[in-house]
């Protein structure tokens, strides 16, 4: 079963000093590139079960992922299938960008 955590929570994670939380955001690189939460990096929920080993080599690290909010599964199926793969501290952001936007959290931008 998929770990969540709130918004709250990973601030505390992405606050401290020795924070070696993977931040993956698991929607299409087009949203991604409009904004994203700062230090985030894009994996699509398509993409994990290719992408994340090539990636992120410590089936220890802690990972959270997101989406763009409550509604949206990509993060709770990128979620799954990086337990699949043996990833073993995953964590689903379930309120996603929106969320950290609604809280006037900064958000980050790609131009291109």
């Amino acid at each position: 079963m998929v770990k969540t955590i709130s918004r709250e929570e990973l601030q505390t994670k992405l606050n401290r000093e020795d924070s070696s939380v993977i931040l993956i955001d698991t929607l299409p690189e087009t949203a991604y590139r409009k904004h994203h939460i700062p230090g985030a990096i894009n994996i699509p929920s398509d993409d994990i079960k290719e992408v994340a080993p090539k990636q992120i080599s410590n089936k220890n690290a802690e990972i959270v992922v997101y989406c763009s909010n409550a509604n949206c599964k990509r993060s709770q199926r990128a979620a799954e299938r990086l337990e699949e793969l043996g990833y073993n501290n995953v964590w689903d952001y379930h309120e996603g960008r929106q969320d950290w936007e609604a809280a006037n959290l900064p958000i980050a931008t790609l131009n291109n």
